[in-house]
Order: structure tokens, then C-alpha cells, then sequence
């Protein structure tokens, strides 16, 4: 891998199977050879894309000319470990009978199609490569990563551990807040924390039980081999990351790929978000509502990463490439905020399930179906009144938007750079 990505830029995240691309791309130069592989679909999501097939079309001058999208093999491996998988034939030359071989169910037979071009995330759209961001491409506020403890366990208290822990400890009630992590959020679990910023010296030294955690995160913290773990010695009654906005969105960092939605939530500074979790600081409902839309699923299946098959969802690639509609009416806006509402209104009505219970695709109560379909139909208006007949449809117009908000800023690079 170090021999053949040498000088490639963020080569080494590249996974083993993208090095058998790479040399046939370089091996079939100047010829009309045809090359097709069988791989790890993981070479078409996330930020994979961008290094692998930033390379083969802008330096190798590659064309895909087919290809078959996500299914799921099953080997006879002991154990029958399934793997998902892909299979792209590309060439250094165009051609105008692209097939595309899509699955409705990854381990059913594929839809084929004829298509104009097939871009490196296997869709039916114009070739384009979206890199990391460190800022969003449009004027939405911006996702944070949630708080890494890095403290071996020791700040973290079990919701079946806490009454006993404060009975023992009462003083040390105000600074044990909820922990929003992804499983508890999504499973109708709780978790707590030890949050002692800006607690005053002289009432931490009066709970005994609070100090042997400190002291067991001081120790774990030095044992480390990281430096940058040692430094945080200093402060060990703190978490590493310590974001606490008034009010904040939460999206799961991994979400099944059976949810036809990722299942986010409202928090306050009353809770903690921790870092299995993203949050969006002074998030909206209009925000809240887009994210939970088709639109916004549509764009995360074919740009986020995978964790096995489940959606691991990124900052720098999903969120802060995703084209937001551009000139909204206010009524289109508050028609988005009202269907939001009513999905988070329906949501409370079933206090006793989870939110994995409740977006299941087969115990999804019928009404918060209809009330999701809804929202659905309220952001697709946002976008354009024409309706959108399948989601080949949607990617296309989001990649065509992305193209229309990334253009000036590719100009203003090369502009500053020429200067």
C-alpha cells in the first residue's frame, strides 16, 4: 500500500482492495483495455471517494462503464460471514452503453438500467469527487463532535449504579447529569455523568467518592502510552471535550441501515452529549425537519461511510456537504417546521417504546409513517414543486445543487492561487 500510494494525498486510509483499482488504472494506459473487479463497497462511501477516485478520474482519466451497487454476498466461510459488496468495470476511455444494476434489496437480483454516466458513488449523475469540509456549504449551523470523556470509565455512572452512588454521595447530585449516548438514545436507556466544570475546590474536596474517580482518571490518563492522553492529567475531574450549548440536535454517529430514517432528537444544557453522538449546537426545528427527511436520507446513503452496513454518519463529509435548499418561502419553511412537529408530537405519544422500536421498518406505528410522509412531502417542496419519482431522481438533483453551491468556491480557490 506505501509502495503504491506513494505521494497519493491521504493514501493511507485507503482500504487493501482500492490498491487493485489504483494499479489497473495505471496498467491500462493508452490501451482499450476494459478492467471490472468485485469489491468492498466501501471504496464508493465516505472519504474513501475522494483519494481513490480523485486519482483514477482526474489523473488516470477513468470512466466507469458499469456497475452493480451495494448487494450482499454470502461466502462459505465458516460461519457464513456476509460481505457487502460492489462490482464496477471502468476503462481510460468513455462509452455510451452504461449499464447501472441497482438493488431494492440487497440480497434480492438487481434492476438494470441504461445511464448517461455513472459518477464514483454508483449513481446516475454527472462525475464529481466531495471532499471533507471543515465548514458547512451552506448558511446552516454548524455540527460538533460530542464529549469524549478519556477518562477509563471513571466519570461515566450506570443509570442501575446511580441512586447507590448518590446515597453514598449526596452532594454530588447537581453535577450528575444524563449522558446522551447513541445506545441509550436510540434504546430508551439512561446513562449519567460526573460534570464538575467549574466546580468550586473546596466542595469537590468534601465527597470522598467523587475524588476516587478523579483520582482512578488521573492515573489512567498518565498510564497511557498517548501524550496527548498524558497532557489531560492535569485536569482529571474533566472530561477531554466539554461542549454544553443551551440547545442542541443529536444524530447517532452509527445508525442501522434497515431505518429508512436515522432517528435524531432535541436536547437541552441539561444533558450531556457524548461522542458516539454529533450534535448541532442551536439546531432548528426547520434544520431537525430536513435531516429527517427522504432528501436528506437519500444524500447520506450514497456519501456517508459504512460501518459494516450501517450508516456511520460524518461531519466532514455528510453534513457539511449537503446541499440545503436555496431560496425558501416562508411558507414552505413553516409547513417543514409544523410536519417536524408533529413527528416529534407523535413520538411522545409512545413514551414506553424506543426510538429503535419506533423506527423499525416493521413496528413503525402507522401514524408516525404518515407523519414522516408528510414531512417528506413538505421538504420535497423546499427543493422544487415537481414531485421526485424515485430516489435516482433525488441524488441527481442533489448532485446538481452540490455542483451549483461548490462551483464558486473551486473558482475562488484557483483565483486565489493563480493571484
Amino acid at each position: 500500500m506505501t509502495n503504491i500510494f506513494n505521494g497519493v494525498k491521504n493514501g493511507k486510509i485507503l482500504d487493501y482492495v482500492s490498491a487493485w483499482y489504483y494499479k489497473a488504472a495505471k496498467y491500462i494506459q493508452e490501451t482499450n483495455i476494459k478492467t471490472a473487479f468485485v469489491s468492498t463497497n466501501s471504496i464508493t462511501q465516505g472519504e474513501q471517494v475522494s483519494v481513490l477516485w480523485g486519482e483514477m478520474i482526474n489523473k488516470q482519466n477513468i470512466k466507469i462503464h458499469f456497475a452493480h451497487t451495494t448487494f450482499r454476498w454470502n461466502n462459505e466461510a465458516k460461519g457464513k460471514a456476509a460481505v457487502y459488496c460492489v462490482i464496477i468495470g471502468f476503462a481510460n476511455f468513455n462509452s455510451k452503453n452504461k449499464k447501472l444494476f441497482t438493488y431494492s434489496d440487497i440480497n434480492g437480483e438487481p434492476s438494470e438500467i441504461s445511464v448517461k454516466n455513472i459518477n464514483p458513488y454508483l449513481a446516475n449523475a454527472d462525475d464529481l469527487i466531495i471532499e471533507r469540509k471543515s465548514q458547512p456549504i451552506c448558511n446552516v449551523p454548524k455540527m460538533a463532535f460530542g464529549n469524549m470523556p478519556l477518562d477509563g470509565g471513571n466519570l461515566i455512572i450506570d443509570d442501575n449504579e446511580k441512586d447507590d452512588f448518590l446515597s453514598q454521595e449526596p452532594k454530588a447530585k447537581p453535577y450528575v447529569l444524563p449522558l446522551i449516548s447513541a445506545r441509550e438514545f436510540l434504546n430508551n436507556k439512561k446513562r449519567w455523568c460526573l460534570w464538575l466544570e467549574n466546580i468550586n475546590p473546596n466542595e469537590l474536596r468534601q465527597m470522598p467518592k467523587v475524588l476516587e474517580r478523579v483520582e482512578a482518571v488521573k492515573q489512567f490518563r498518565l498510564a497511557s502510552k498517548a501524550p496527548s492522553t498524558q497532557k489531560h492529567a492535569i485536569t482529571p475531574a474533566l472530561f477531554r471535550d466539554r461542549n454544553r450549548p443551551e440547545t442542541f440536535i443529536v444524530v447517532p454517529r452509527v445508525s442501522s441501515e434497515n431505518r429508512k430514517y436515522i432517528p435524531m432528537g432535541f436536547f437541552d444544557y441539561n444533558s450531556i452529549v457524548s461522542d458516539t453522538m454529533l450534535s448541532i449546537p442551536n439546531g432548528t426545528l426547520y434544520n431537525f425537519g430536513v435531516l429527517m427527511s427522504e432528501m436528506h436520507m437519500t444524500w447520506v446513503k450514497y456519501t456517508c461511510g459504512r460501518l459494516e452496513s450501517r450508516f456511520r454518519y460524518s461531519k466532514d463529509v455528510v453534513y457539511n456537504n449537503y446541499p440545503w435548499a436555496k431560496e425558501i418561502s416562508e411558507k414552505n419553511h413553516k409547513k417543514v417546521e409544523e410536519k417536524a412537529q408533529k413527528v416529534l408530537d407523535i413520538r411522545a405519544e409512545f413514551p414506553e417504546s424506543s426510538l429503535a422500536d419506533l423506527y423499525h421498518q416493521l413496528t413503525m406505528p402507522p401514524k408516525l409513517s404518515k407523519a414522516h410522509q408528510e414531512l417528506d412531502k413538505a421538504v420535497d417542496l423546499c427543493y422544487r414543486p415537481q414531485a421526485f419519482t424515485n430516489e435516482n431522481a433525488r441524488i441527481e438533483y442533489l448532485f446538481d445543487l452540490y455542483n451549483q453551491y461548490t462551483a464558486p468556491l473551486l473558482n475562488d480557490k484557483k483565483t486565489k492561487k493563480g493571484k
